[in-house]
């Protein structure tokens, strides 16, 4: 047997060449995959509160805009009203008149009545419609 007097450097191996530990290689996937999940469970909250954010922006600008609708609406019809009543305030009036002043001929009033019950129609519905818009 032949014996050498220089250090074994195959049998032992060396700091430089020595591989990480597979407990060490679980362990840093282990933390990878859990920052992994937590960004993106940071990042899924950050997006729904944007989100959120948003379309709350989105709902009060749509309400703004239909409450000015409304009132424009309101303030159109509530002006056809108070026009109509002072048509019909008007006809009664006339009316009033002339069944003072009528003799044998009943055809006038009866078109005043007819045109009468018209402006009454209308105001019904325009009333019904300010109903509907309450």
């Amino acid at each position: 047997m032949h014996y050498s007097t220089e250090p074994m450097s195959d049998s032992v191996p060396s700091r430089k060449k020595r591989r990480p530990s597979p407990k060490m290689i679980l362990l840093i996937w282990i933390l990878l995959i859990a920052l992994g999940v937590t960004a993106a469970y940071l990042y899924s909250n950050h997006l729904k509160d944007s989100m959120i954010a948003q379309m709350n922006l989105e709902i009060q600008t749509r309400t703004e805009a239909m409450k000015t609708d409304y009132t424009t609406q309101l303030a159109a019809l509530s002006a056809e009203i108070q026009e109509l009543n002072s048509k019909v305030e008007a006809f009664n009036e006339l009316l009033t008149f002339t069944k003072d002043n009528s003799s044998n001929k009943t055809d006038n009033s009866n078109k005043l009545y007819s045109q009468l019950n018209e402006v009454k129609e209308q105001l019904a519905a325009l009333q019904k419609k300010m109903d509907l818009l309450k």
